[in-house]
């Protein structure tokens, strides 16, 4: 998963997008963090056309990550039409994920 979102894109990528949106919120030096990757590879490869999937690299963007409160990483905030509606908080395998997120696809 290569796509980046920043404090400054945030809002274009996430915020005003009507379909759901899916942030992971990490950072290099986070264990956890470099083992959700993977899991959210195989997720944006299943739900291509359903779910865009971006991360936000906590210490290089404290702005966005400081205005939703993110204490712990890795955190995935779900987004739909702008508004967090699900949040997890550390490593999911991929089947936990998929039925905490399969619900807000539809």
């Amino acid at each position: 998963m290569s796509k980046e979102v920043t404090d400054a894109t945030f809002a274009s990528r996430v915020e005003q997008v009507a379909g759901p949106v899916l942030v992971d919120f990490w950072a290099p030096w986070c264990g956890p963090c470099r083992m959700l990757a993977p899991v959210l590879d195989e997720l944006e490869k299943e739900w291509a056309g359903k779910l865009e999937i971006y991360r936000l690299n906590v210490d290089d963007n404290p702005s966005t990550a400081g205005r939703f409160g993110i204490m712990s990483i890795p955190t995935l905030l779900l987004f739909k039409n702008g508004q967090v509606v699900q949040q997890v908080i550390g490593y999911q395998n991929k089947a936990r994920l998929s039925a905490t997120l399969r619900p807000h696809l539809s």
